[in-house]
């Protein structure tokens, strides 16, 4: 670190995501965590929402310590707080803050938003008020805490993640102007909705004006305080070259700074926990799918796997069903396939006939009604997955060499069929497939090749953009990573690449696949935080600088 940069004596994140496992924030920051406490211990605070009352939080271990009169402080001033330690490694300082309160002064709160920076929320609904009144009430905990335990003489970060944790940050810009203010924005909520709503993105991204997109697409609320807060807080970011150009071009405003995501490896087991590990993942999901299908399933047989959020379209669902249909057509396909879509649907618990098989250890030789899927689904009539395995005939037919599984819930170790973790059943594919049409990260293929899983993902993914700088050219699966070259308009020639890979990863012997395995913790390995905190450091830099400024001026 050069010796010239401004480094914060104190920082503050917030974000939805803190004790609240929902999605990738989650884990950039629960992963990053212990880099950073690591650096100033305990000099780090996450603030989050607590909507847990009443009920147990195993992310939460609550302890006020040297906290307990600051909390008391706080409670007179409104705010009602839990503090103690996130459940992780590191165990960073939380604290969690109930917004409810906030909701009867609402009103005067947007009002106020709007005066002091321009946030139009007349058009809000759905989760913006939620999310508003958990970011003001942060904005609030962060200025209760600077002036009870700090001050002007320490130089203090807040970073706050996403349009959910906006109005926090402009609070803190105008009330605390001597705290540093971060923004990362991990995807615009314009452009998502862009592409959730099948319209090409990238092709006519320069063409786009962020403001008139909103109002066409009913997102006008949440555009404007990513927009506003975007253009107020002292370091703007985002997490990938490819989100800078969409923040550019649909907020007006370019980042000062790219946060790449990192990752720690500390819980991929090693050696021959490792190996005991992946032989219990497949054997579970060969229990699985033999209860389902009636078919029988052995080692040989090419375990592949998608996940992540279900967004057909964005995180390439759509694209992986259709390659599986065209996998099943191939002659020289030299293994069985066995394929998962792990993503959570509207689902209304697991199947109990398929529970009753799997009871017992009976092999089936014949299939359950709708073999194609674990779990009962709301409206199954309405769900796209489904739909287009039907419409493509994907329907585990016995003769069939490729069969796909719709895994519609959470992999928690609670979900009734697997009852294994994520990450225990991800150790046993081996290969993992991410399609991503919009994706400005994508922590699955990191997951994925962290725990020796080659992987197929796109160049359209912040990760895939990584992978090929990384190796200098086009990554291909030898490299522990296929990017597939993916545009607005190219589904069927992305398709067909998927299916050629898997083809050619097949066909690869024992020494081969190895290899591809190794080549794949290699490239994982190069994405530790040790490695991409300095990003961070790059952000507290800029961010304290302008604050130094605006304190000489005063």
């Amino acid at each position: 670190m050069a010796k010239n940069k401004l480094v914060p004596d104190f920082i503050f994140e917030s974000s939805w995501e803190v004790c609240n496992k929902v999605g990738g924030i989650y884990t950039v920051l629960s992963t990053r965590a212990k880099t950073l406490q690591d650096a100033m211990p305990d000099h780090v605070v996450f603030i989050g929402p607590d909507f847990w009352e009443g009920k147990s939080n195993p992310l939460f271990i609550e302890e006020d310590g040297n906290m307990a009169i600051w909390k008391e402080k706080a409670a007179s001033e409104g705010l009602k707080l839990r503090i103690g330690r996130w459940n992780i490694p590191g165990k960073p300082l939380v604290v969690l803050v109930d917004f409810q309160p906030f909701f009867a002064v609402k009103n005067e709160i947007y009002g106020q938003g709007w005066a002091d920076f321009g946030v139009d929320s007349i058009h809000a609904y759905g989760d913006y008020d939620e999310a508003s009144m958990f970011s003001y009430a942060a904005g609030r905990v962060v200025e209760s805490y600077y002036h009870f335990f700090l001050g002007p003489k320490q130089r203090v970060v807040y970073q706050a993640h996403e349009w959910m944790t906006g109005l926090g940050a402009l609070y803190i810009r105008k009330h605390v102007p001597a705290i540093a203010t971060i923004f990362t924005t991990h995807a615009t909520s314009i452009g998502r909705s862009i592409c959730g709503n099948n319209k090409p993105l990238y092709e006519y991204l320069e063409a786009y004006n962020g403001n008139q997109m909103a109002q066409e697409l009913n997102m006008e609320a949440k555009h404007s305080i990513e927009r506003q807060t975007a253009h107020h807080v002292d370091c703007f970011t985002t997490v990938s070259e490819i989100t800078g150009r969409e923040c550019e071009e649909l907020l007006d405003r370019k980042c000062d700074a790219i946060l790449v995501n990192g990752f720690e490896n500390d819980f991929v087991p090693k050696a021959t926990k490792f190996t005991a590990a992946r032989k219990a993942a497949r054997a579970r999901m060969f229990k699985v799918a033999n209860a389902l299908t009636g078919c029988v399933f052995n080692d040989n047989t090419l375990v592949v796997a998608t996940s992540g959020r279900y967004e057909y379209k964005n995180k390439g669902i759509d694209v992986f069903a259709d390659a599986m249909a065209r996998l099943r057509e191939r002659t020289d396909l030299k293994r069985s396939i066995l394929a998962f879509v792990e993503v959570p649907g509207w689902q209304a618990g697991p199947r109990q006939d398929l529970v009753d098989r799997l009871a017992s250890d009976v092999l089936y030789d014949t299939p359950l009604p709708n073999p194609i899927i674990t779990h009962n689904l709301h409206q199954p009539e309405h769900d796209h997955l489904t739909n287009q395995l039907y419409y493509l005939q994907m329907l585990n037919a016995q003769e069939d060499n490729v069969k796909v599984i719709f895994v519609p819930s959470y992999l928690d170790g609670v979900d009734g069929i697997f009852n294994m973790p994520y990450y225990d059943v991800l150790i046993g594919n081996d290969l993992s497939i991410y399609p991503s049409y919009y994706e400005p990260w994508g922590y699955t293929p990191l997951e994925s090749i962290a725990f020796k899983v080659p992987c197929i993902t796109t160049s359209l993914s912040g990760f895939g953009m990584w992978a090929n700088e990384v190796k200098g050219s086009e990554s291909h699966i030898e490299d522990g990573v296929e990017v597939i070259r993916r545009t607005d308009y190219n589904f069927e020639e992305v398709s067909q690449t998927i299916a050629d890979t898997v083809v050619r990863f097949a066909a690869m012997n024992k020494k081969q696949t190895d290899a591809a395995r190794k080549a794949a913790v290699t490239l994982a390995e190069k994405a530790l935080w040790k490695h991409f905190i300095a990003h961070y450091y790059e952000a507290y830099d800029i961010a304290l600088r302008h604050a130094k400024t605006r304190k000489d001026m005063r």
